[in-house]
């Protein structure tokens, strides 16, 4: 054991003691039951889906149970941080609604950032230094890749431990001289496991767990010859769990492993063991199999993905808390969002993402939205990702309101449903907006189905000529029912089918030319609406520049 004079003096003199720490932060006097939660994401790559998942139960759990949620930043492996990481941390959350009560500079239990701790962390590894609980180790990078290769030679578990762990016996003179030497260290953590002892923990997802004690002596202290002198993370997150107050972990299976080392560190320290709750992972259907969705191979493993295409956040939550919680998936959204998730309730096994399903949930919940609110929520996205399009809803709004109003309104039994997310907006109501929409006027456009230019164009110029803007549909579709039989095609696909030698086409055909230089598509709302809603001067230029 280390005398207190030489751990002492391996730290800044004004080094606060652990009775500061504990003062600055005290217990938070919520009730017995509030649960205080927290996000740690990392910046050393971009939010995955998975990430916003856990950070929505999070706060559900925190706000139902009248707690706390924090988002604490986990920097402290800075040499993998990725520049613009924590900015669109922030952004994702603020998109998706699920923003922290706690965060850099909002609540008292800061900072926020790992990499601003360092005091903190230095005071609790001093006090386990001082205590033999933990020690310093001079093993070098080739010393410690011998190890772990004589380990798998001999087909043993890899680790520092036992007799393996070549520091943890050394007497205070082989210390000694090793820091004369000026030799950088690590500090470990003196484990108190055992070879085949078990760890029993109740999980509040998966009841109660069983798994190997930890028996390796962690790094809980990075090289001293770094500055900031930052720990691991195992270290860091039991030190910060305790002093912010959190109660209950949310995390991902992956940790299940990780428990009993944890554990260690909170009895170690004289801390409170927190509660644990594991995640089941979002997995993602591929041919037969289940696969965990992956930033490597999946856009959708991103939360950028779901921000730059524009999906409506509180449909992705929707879809994101029956995930959680299959129940909720069988309520209405506004009262699925409302009621509070259960991790008693959550599976074991991992939900699928199901992009097809989340489009299905949007398009249903956009149809119920009224003109206006779909033009402001928009205009919001498309600041970011298409300002052509915020001018124009911005100079054309009245456009925009009377093309959001054909074939959808509460008197519509079965409203258009072609709009799922923001960034569909352009293709599907773009054709409405002179200045988005380019003229079809080529005549061997594939749009046009093969037809003879000079039909076409002999169709289209008749159509502008005679045009009468109508307020039947059935007289206004006469028109062109007229004009087909005129130009010789068949008066229904039945017909020409039978005979298709005989005619250029059918109705059908016939229609498609109109509705080709009107929407610029095969598909679009019912025809006569478009061209009632584009009036009449704007079906005119559109049909002539194809008769041209």
């Amino acid at each position: 054991m280390l005398d207190r004079a030489v751990v002492d003096a391996l730290f800044p003199s004004d080094l606060p003691e652990p009775s500061h720490w504990e003062e600055q932060y005290p217990p938070r006097g919520l009730g017995d039951d509030a649960k205080v939660t927290r996000l740690g994401p990392s910046p050393t790559g971009f939010l995955h889906i998975g990430g916003l998942y856990v950070g929505m139960i999070d706060r559900d759990v925190a706000s139902h149970s009248g707690g706390s949620y924090i988002v604490r930043v986990e920097d402290t492996d800075q040499a993998r941080e990725v520049e613009g990481a924590v900015e669109q941390f922030t952004r994702a959350f603020a998109y998706f609604g699920i923003e922290p009560d706690e965060a850099d500079a909002v609540g008292s239990y800061g900072p926020y950032h790992q990499s601003q701790r360092e005091q903190i962390y230095l005071t609790y590894v001093r006090e386990l230094l001082r205590q033999d609980k933990a020690y310093l180790c001079f093993a070098t990078k080739e010393e410690l890749a011998d190890i772990t290769a004589r380990q798998q030679a001999t087909k043993l578990p890899t680790g520092y431990y036992g007799r393996w762990a070549i520091w943890r016996d050394k007497t205070a003179e082989d210390v000694a001289e090793a820091l004369e030497a000026g030799r950088p260290y690590v500090v470990r953590f003196r484990s108190p496991g055992k070879a085949g002892e078990r760890t029993k923990f109740v999980d509040a997802i998966r009841g109660q767990l069983e798994h190997e004690a930890n028996r390796n002596d962690v790094v809980i202290l990075k090289a001293s010859d770094q500055s900031p002198r930052l720990p691991t993370y195992h270290f860091a997150h039991a030190v910060d769990d305790h002093l912010m107050r959190v109660n209950l972990v949310i995390r991902g299976e992956e940790w299940i492993s990780s428990v009993p080392t944890h554990l260690q560190l909170f009895d170690a320290l004289g801390f409170e063991r927190v509660e644990y709750a594991h995640i089941a992972p979002l997995m993602k259907q591929q041919g037969g199999s289940r696969r965990k969705l992956s930033k490597r191979k999946d856009p959708e493993a991103s939360v950028e993905f779901f921000i730059e295409a524009g999906f409506p956040a509180e449909a992705v939550r929707y879809y994101m808390r029956g995930l959680v919680n299959a129940r909720l998936a069988e309520l209405p959204l506004a009262e699925a969002l409302q009621a509070p998730i259960s991790l008693a309730e959550c599976g074991v096994a991992g939900p699928l993402v199901d992009l097809v399903k989340l489009d299905d949930i949007c398009a249903d919940h956009v149809a119920t939205l009224s003109g206006e609110e779909i033009i402001s929520r928009v205009s919001e996205w498309a600041r970011t990702y298409d300002p052509e399009l915020v001018a124009v809803l911005t100079t054309e709004r009245d456009a925009a309101l009377a093309a959001l109003r054909v074939e959808r309104g509460p008197e519509v039994a079965n409203p258009r449903k072609d709009l799922r997310k923001w960034s569909d907006f352009r293709t599907a109501y773009g054709f409405f907006f002179p200045s988005l929409f380019p003229l079809v006027s080529d005549r061997a456009d594939e749009r046009l189905g093969g037809l003879s230019p000079d039909l076409i164009a002999a169709f289209a110029s008749d159509f502008a000529d005679g045009y009468a803007d109508l307020e039947d549909g059935q007289e206004w579709f006469g028109q062109i029912r007229e004009l087909a039989t005129k130009h010789g095609f068949a008066p229904n696909p039945k017909e020409y089918k039978k005979n298709p030698d005989a005619y250029p086409g059918s109705i059908r055909e016939a229609a498609q030319l109109i509705r080709v230089a009107l929407t610029g598509s095969k598909a679009s709302p019912d025809l006569h609406a478009v061209a009632r809603t584009l009036g009449a001067d704007e079906v005119l230029r559109r049909v002539r520049a194809l008769a041209a």
